[in-house]
């Protein structure tokens, strides 16, 4: 289950980093918002639903509370996201051509992004070393088919 965590733990990194581009490339698109944002718009579907599968499987795993708790903040800053969005559209619908309010606090949507990002990151960091750890280390036994030489098996090597 670790390697598991692992693994969408990483997947999520590289979730994360396509929605940068896709949000560069919607940003300098010469279509329409409702066009050139669609694909960051649908992959912020996926960056809410991988840390909620995310925080079953560290749950399930009996991993960390800290990383239960980080993966379900991954989570939760999506949802900040959608909510400055919102703000930002609410705010930019007054008419006012200069700056509006909603440019600065569409502004926010790019920090908090930074933000899941660094987040992420740790997670994936400390998952990939729990992952590591996971793998058990057998001791070569008396009920164990391998073969021991050396001090280990009781033998004792003739000194040179």
């Amino acid at each position: 289950m670790r390697k598991l965590f692992a693994g969408l733990a990483a997947l999520l990194m590289l979730v994360i980093v396509a929605q940068f581009y896709f949000a560069a490339s919607g940003a300098f698109s010469t279509a329409p918002n409702d066009e050139s944002f669609r694909p960051h718009r649908a992959l912020g579907y996926v960056i809410f639903l991988l840390p909620v599968l995310m925080t079953l499987v560290a749950a399930l795993a009996r991993m960390p509370g800290r990383l239960i708790g980080m993966a379900s903040l991954i989570a939760g800053l999506t949802v900040v996201q959608v909510v400055i969005a919102v703000l930002a559209r609410a705010f930019n619908d007054t008419g006012d051509t200069s700056t509006t309010a909603g440019q600065l606090i569409f502004g926010l949507h790019a920090i908090n992004g930074l933000i899941i990002l660094h987040v992420t990151g740790i997670v994936a960091r400390q998952a990939r070393v729990l992952s590591r750890s996971a793998v058990p280390h057998r001791r070569a036994g008396a009920g164990d088919d391998a073969r021991v030489s050396g001090p280990a098996a009781g033998t004792a090597q003739p000194a040179s």
